[in-house]
């Protein structure tokens, strides 16, 4: 994972600790640094990133200003030598806050409350863009069409650049790649076999040892598909077989 970050800070000293410091993190993409608000706002309007490092009590315009300004507030960490801050900034939920001069342990702590916050975005962005297994998608082949409830489909197969769908005795060919098909799939009721095939898990009829540490399904429309070596493993810990 990488994650971008920016530096609003007017004191070129603690901007150089701040960097000194990310060094060690190989994640952290410093996109840019800023010694004002006004700078910052632009920066942050410009690269867009993941997190931000604030310093509070800046001249003219102080932190506060800034994250008012700003129509998506990056994850924000504030820095600042004046610990009467720190209580005010949850007010703007800020992730944490670093004082000045920032020591070593407490910057692992607050990166790694970063590194769960984006996790758990990333996972709630997948979520949310899933179908479930009462969702319909349209299927048109040649002069025939369907809607077809995702619980209903089988198995997916690689054709060449089409993907042939199982559902009810039919096998049309639907013009995605496998890849963009797995994106959406529930996961609970999927699994990726193979390079491939996908099959609905719920349509297993019987599964047996094969060669090689593989596993061989059969269908309950009667198709055998072969499991890969490595997804075999993964198979089992997810039926906990």
């Amino acid at each position: 994972m990488r994650i971008r970050t920016v530096i609003v800070e007017d004191s070129r000293l603690a901007r150089n600790e701040l960097k000194e410091l990310l060094k060690d993190y190989d994640e952290i993409e410093l996109v840019g640094e800023a010694e004002n608000v006004d700078e910052g706002y632009e920066l942050i309007g410009n690269e867009n990133p993941d997190l931000l490092f604030l310093d509070i009590n800046m001249p003219e315009k102080d932190g506060f200003e800034l994250l008012e300004m700003l129509d998506e507030v990056p994850i924000t960490i504030f820095t600042t030598a004046f610990d009467e801050y720190a209580i005010k900034s949850f007010e703007y939920n800020a992730l944490d806050y670093l004082l000045k001069p920032v020591n070593e342990k407490r910057f692992a702590i607050a990166l790694e409350k970063v590194r769960v916050r984006l996790e758990n975005k990333q996972r709630k962005n997948s979520e949310s863009t899933r179908l479930t297994v009462n969702s319909q998608i349209f299927i048109k082949d040649g002069e025939s069409c369907w809607l077809v409830k995702i619980g209903d489909i089988s198995q997916f197969e690689i054709v060449g650049n089409y993907t042939r769908v199982f559902f009810e005795g039919k096998k049309p060919m639907l013009y995605k790649s496998l890849n963009q098909i797995e994106e959406k799939l529930p996961e609970e009721s999927f699994f990726r076999a193979n390079r491939q095939q996908i099959v609905n898990t719920n349509y297993i009829e019987t599964v047996i040892p094969w060669f090689n540490g593989k596993l061989k399904l059969t269908m309950k429309n009667g198709e055998e598909v072969e499991v890969s070596r490595r997804q075999s493993y993964i198979f089992k810990d997810k039926m906990s077989l």
